[in-house]
């Protein structure tokens, strides 16, 4: 015969009033973690109990119930519930739900230990959703953030993760998706582009880190510190109706505009609107662009601005103030006592007379006539605007003197007859009638110019003893160097030099970003510097013999600088003038790692292959750290390659003056710097997690770069 089965009987539920219970020291719970109860009596007070106490009858010695009950769980309710009393808000003896266990088959300790042990926490997707419900129900951030004792911030970062792709929410409530990367992929509202964004990286780990996601999200957005971004303003792009991607898990600087086309589309409609008000201040032109290639003013003459005059009244009022400061700073040198009155009056009167000397810069309005402007954006995303720049073809025309009209021959006769010319022969290059050119011709009344062959011949004379008195005398020479180079270099189509020397400067304006290089803004920041003490071209030479040695010296290193061509191209890969450059930077002493070059993706390591990468960290750290990067897809390869070679001191063939010299100092840098053992786990320390594998192989964990923002990928290889 079957036995019965016993049936449950559930504890009774009552209210017993407040002042009837007390808290059991049989709580298991010791150690205060998660929502204070402070926050817990709020709750209460808002929702009232959503939870009965457990409760246990106190008996007294003879094993009779007393009328009090001990609270061995729910003690952290029982608190708040005392905590409303003590503010007035909950009567003593109101009653209290609670479930009464009178079992001894359980302690009081068990019980305790049951309600705690038991109890799961939400999943993170829940809570998520549990949120977008409420907002839904029309509760805003604010509220629900201040019903559930977090931030707002929090808030938005909830319901942020609850707006992502249902597909990938139900691959990360099973577990084949990360928080973290549920994190990255909320930085966009497109769900099939976050989808699109997953099936790229599903089946490689190394793809699957949280930046690498990021990165990919935002590939044709801009970064809201991108100099356009920063021109246009988010306030603006938005009211255009761009939308703005934020990142709400970490700093995003502003986050990524996302429609790049409607951003370059109001870039260059403000930079039309500031070209046109700089052209409104009287410049016969203005360009404007993002930025200009380097070398862009190539060929044009500059002017520049110069302090404005003052006026009859200021010159009375700055002559006034000099001579109140000059007597009352005599005076005061005078005194043995500080008088803190004389020398506030001091400070008054000096800034008074630095306001005359610091007075605004205004060009003259006939040289804005003939000069134009460029407008661009700067780093930072500052208008930046470069006037004064004269093109050739403005220059203003020189009337010469010049007879157009003279016969190639020079000093032929224009009444010469073709007959006549027939006859002419060439005697040590010039030409003469007959066989003799010493035949006497008829001569007019007065005095007729010296004939042009007899001028070529004369100063043909002068011109060697010139050369001959230049020879001896060392200083002129350099000062007429100078003088040529000067001419060539400031004022490009001055004919005020007597040598012929020509100086070929190229610009490259061909190489993105050589502008922004430290050694493009030294050189425009010296150039500047002298071109806005150079002179009228005719005065030039008086100009340049005033200058200190020092002075001179510096200037025609500068200039003897600009012509100075070590560009390796197709045709020129075994000229003497290449060998040249290198001899010339060995003069100098001069390495590119101390002019500060540096391996990086976009010099370097991502315009070129996957094999010179790892030649490259091969060269520079050894085999094995090129081994830890040689199974990377290309853009990550050249990252982390980039990170490896930091301080390094690794150049690249055409940047070494002597390239087995330069791998053998590589090397030898590699085994000084690091013993066999270090190879393995010095440099692996280096290393982002996944790759400090005690076995120098890579491990399944993913690939980060720490520290680094995502930037826009490189060509796949």
């Amino acid at each position: 015969m079957a036995k019965a089965i016993q049936k449950i009987a559930m504890n009774p539920s009552e209210n017993i009033p407040y002042d009837k219970l007390v808290l059991s020291q049989k709580n298991v719970r010791r150690v205060k973690d998660g929502v204070s109860i402070e926050q817990l009596a709020e709750d209460i007070g808002r929702r009232m109990l959503l939870q009965s106490l457990n409760v246990r009858p106190v008996l007294d010695e003879g094993g009779e119930e007393t009328g009090t009950f001990e609270v061995p769980a729910g003690g952290r309710r029982y608190l708040a519930l005392g905590m409303l009393i003590k503010q007035k808000r909950l009567a003593k003896n109101e009653p209290i739900p609670c479930i009464v266990n009178r079992s001894t088959a359980t302690s009081a300790e068990e019980d305790s230990l049951a309600e705690n042990f038991h109890r799961e926490d939400l999943h993170p997707l829940d809570q998520f959703r549990a949120f977008k419900t409420l907002s839904d129900q029309g509760l805003d951030h604010e509220e629900i953030a201040a019903r559930f004792f977090v931030s707002s911030a929090t808030v938005k970062q909830r319901l942020r993760l609850a707006s992502v792709s249902p597909r990938l929410l139900d691959l990360y409530e099973k577990d084949e998706i990360r928080l973290e990367q549920i994190m990255a992929f909320s930085i966009s509202d497109d769900h099939a582009r976050q989808e699109q964004v997953w099936a790229r990286i599903n089946n490689n780990q190394h793809m699957q880190e949280p930046y690498y996601i990021r990165r990919l999200l935002t590939e044709t957005t801009v970064r809201a510190d991108d100099r356009r971004a920063v021109y246009v303003g988010a306030e603006a792009y938005e009211a255009a109706g761009g939308v703005i991607l934020r990142d709400l898990f970490e700093q995003d600087s502003g986050g990524w505009f996302q429609d790049a086309a409607l951003l370059e589309q109001l870039v260059f409609d403000r930079l039309k609107g500031d070209a046109e008000t700089v052209r409104a201040d009287g410049w016969k032109w203005v360009e404007a662009a993002i930025s200009f290639p380097y070398g862009h003013t190539s060929g044009m003459r500059r002017v520049y601005a110069e302090p404005a005059e003052l006026s009859t009244e200021e010159i009375a009022r700055y002559d006034a103030v000099k001579a109140e400061y000059d007597a009352l700073d005599a005076k005061y040198a005078e005194m043995e006592d500080a008088d803190q009155e004389i020398e506030d009056t001091l400070d008054q009167l000096g800034a008074e007379l630095d306001a005359f000397s610091d007075r605004p810069q205004v060009y003259d309005p006939a040289q804005k006539a003939i000069a134009g402007a460029f407008v661009a954006l700067g780093a930072n995303g500052q208008l930046q605007i470069e006037a004064g720049f004269v093109r050739p073809e403005d220059e203003p025309r020189v009337e010469t003197g010049d007879d157009d009209e003279e016969a190639e021959g020079g000093d032929r006769d224009p009444s010469q007859s073709d007959d006549d010319s027939a006859n002419q022969v060439v005697v040590n290059g010039r030409s003469v009638n007959g066989a003799s050119d010493t035949a006497e011709e008829p001569e007019d009344e007065g005095i007729k110019p010296l004939p042009d062959r007899l001028v070529f011949d004369l100063t043909a004379q002068k011109t060697l003893a010139l050369r001959n008195a230049l020879a001896s005398d060392v200083d002129i020479a350099f000062v007429t160097v100078l003088h040529s180079l000067v001419l060539q270099v400031f004022y490009r189509f001055a004919k005020d030099s007597c040598l012929e020397i020509n100086m070929v400067s190229n610009s490259f304006g061909q190489v993105q970003g050589l502008a922004e290089t430290p050694w493009a803004k030294e050189i425009a920041e010296r150039h500047e510097a002298w071109d806005r003490d150079m002179p009228e071209s005719s005065n030039l030479w008086e100009f340049l013999l005033g200058l200190d040695e020092a002075s001179r010296k510096a200037l025609f290193a500068h200039c003897a600088s600009l012509s100075l061509n070590a560009v390796i191209e197709p045709w020129n890969r075994r000229s003497g003038a290449l060998a040249h450059a290198d001899a010339l930077a060995a003069a100098l002493s001069f390495d590119m790692v101390e002019a500060g070059w540096s391996p990086t993706v976009e010099n370097y390591l991502g315009r070129v292959t996957k094999a010179r990468i790892v030649q490259a960290v091969r060269e520079a750290r050894g085999e094995d750290s090129a081994q830890l990067i040689d199974h990377m897809k290309k853009d990550l390869m050249a990252r982390e390659a980039a990170r490896l070679l930091e301080g390094s001191s690794w150049l690249p063939e055409p940047l070494r003056l002597d390239v087995d010299d330069a791998v053998a100092e590589a090397a030898d840098a590699v085994t000084d710097e690091m013993t066999d053992e270090a190879l393995l786990d010095g440099d692996a320390a280096e290393l982002p997690a996944f790759l400090a594998d005690d076995t120098g192989t890579p491990s399944d964990e993913p690939a980060t770069v720490a520290g680094e923002e995502p930037d826009h990928l490189q060509a796949a290889e």
